[in-house]
């Protein structure tokens, strides 16, 4: 297939003025083959492996950013869920351990992040899950670059509120552990978690994987906002299909990289990521997007609709350019990295209401938003268990990432730096659910999930 010079212009403007970008490759590494009754082999065989691997990643990564021009964003490392290979070492201390190894391997290795020290608990908790669980604010306040996941429901088995009832806490005390609460921006709750998804803080490599496996994310916020903006009087549906086209043309430039860098890496190319993930540089803004629709803030009536309308877009322009689209697959809307959401919500047209609701229509659900310090636990765990529960009944992957930050009140805000952004902190609620929570037990699963 020839290219023309009009398209080699196009895609050098994407990358130079759009900030198209690969935004993660992310090699997934089975560990299950690592396992050894000394804790002490069994750590270093872990470090072993994951630095050989981060250290192909990150030589091969780099030879196709210069190659192609294309800047990769981020490097990062998926492993086996960790509970799983942790039943024989079942101890905080072995949690912590595990994870202050995982840590330094991915430092050495020149590594963002590792995911994956994780469960599923989605029908309930084994010692090891438990453990996991209660060694988190440990785990963040020990390490920089470990994320964590719990998958928590799926709208076969119904969703765990005993393991949920366990998260608010777990949070409070991470926040109390960590500066500004960070650690709580590196752990995630899920409902229906996918095993290729390579986007952080729920990567994970999930148990039907191959030994390895390269995921790529790739994300174009900016481009599609500029389509948009040259496009403002025309209808829905044409509107639509020039997203398509544009997402096409985005997902097709992961395709080429990712194939490429598997291959070199002589490992299975997994999947393409086509969320369009935005991040706090100036014009890379989901929210943007939404008001080049004609919304007049992201937040305002109208905006699940036109969420849904770039929802639905993405993915089928996603699907046109792959045939192994996977991972989460859509549009991120989480409230501290993006420049446009940060803004809404200080100047009061978003709130936690609203935001729930626009998750109804996205992926993947309450992202990065901080919430005050002395918010309740219970509290909490009912934020979470609101969300996951859209998950759950409509079939979809939803998940939660709540930072409460100590000594901070509603209207004021917090700056993580980085990727992380600054969370304006948003207000809560004050009516509580505790009764209802302390019910316990699991949500039935839903009767969609009797499809046999």
């Amino acid at each position: 297939m020839s290219i023309s010079a009009e398209e080699v212009f196009e895609t050098a403007n994407m990358i130079l003025r759009q900030n198209l970008d690969i935004r993660t490759t992310t090699l997934g590494i089975n560990l299950k083959d690592c396992i050894d009754n000394d804790f002490g082999r069994f750590t270093d065989n872990v470090y072993q492996k994951i630095l050989k691997h981060s250290l192909r990643l990150i030589r091969e990564a780099d030879k196709l950013e210069i190659k192609y021009g294309i800047p990769i964003v981020n490097k990062r490392i998926s492993v086996t869920p960790i509970s799983l290979i942790m039943e024989t070492h079942c101890s905080k201390q072995s949690f912590v351990e595990m994870a202050k190894t995982l840590d330094r391997a991915a430092k050495d290795g020149g590594i963002d992040y590792i995911g994956g020290f994780g469960a599923f608990v989605q029908k309930g908790l084994t010692d090891s899950d438990r453990v996991l669980i209660e060694s988190l604010p440990d785990v963040f306040a020990s390490s920089d670059r470990v994320c964590s996941f719990l998958n928590v429901g799926t709208n076969v088995a119904g969703m765990n509120l005993d393991a949920i009832n366990m998260l608010g806490h777990m949070l409070k005390e991470t926040a109390s552990k960590t500066k500004d609460a960070v650690g709580c921006a590196k752990f995630v709750a899920f409902a229906n978690a996918p095993e290729d998804n390579p986007f952080m803080a729920g990567a994970y490599h999930g148990i039907g994987e191959p030994d390895t496996s390269l995921n790529i994310g790739v994300s174009g916020p900016g481009v599609v906002h500029s389509v948009v903006e040259k496009n403002r009087d025309c209808d829905l549906t044409q509107l639509s299909e020039i997203i398509k086209r544009t997402v096409f043309k985005v997902t097709r430039s992961g395709e080429l990289i990712g194939r490429e860098l598997a291959k070199n890496l002589n490992v299975p190319f997994g999947i393409v990521d086509i969320s369009l993930a935005p991040t706090t540089a100036q014009g890379d803004s989901v929210a943007n997007i939404i008001e080049a629709f004609g919304i007049e803030s992201i937040g305002a009536h109208g905006t699940t609709m036109a969420v849904a309308l770039l929802m639905d877009a993405v993915k089928k322009g996603g699907a046109m350019a792959s045939g192994n689209v996977g991972g989460l697959s859509g549009t991120f809307i989480p409230v501290s990295e993006d420049s446009g959401m940060i803004e809404a919500v200080r100047k009061g047209a978003l709130d936690l209401n609203k935001l729930e609701a626009l998750t109804s229509v996205c992926s993947v659900g309450l992202d990065m938003f901080a919430i005050p310090g002395d918010t309740p636990a219970e509290t909490i765990n009912a934020i979470i268990a609101d969300e996951l529960a859209i998950g759950v009944i409509n079939n979809k992957t939803t998940a939660v990432r709540v930072i409460p930050v100590p000594g901070k009140k509603a209207g004021e805000s917090v700056d993580f730096g980085g990727l992380l952004g600054e969370a304006p902190v948003m207000d809560v609620n004050p009516y509580s659910a505790r009764d209802f929570l302390k019910r316990g037990g699991r949500l039935p699963a839903p009767v969609t999930s009797m499809r046999n």
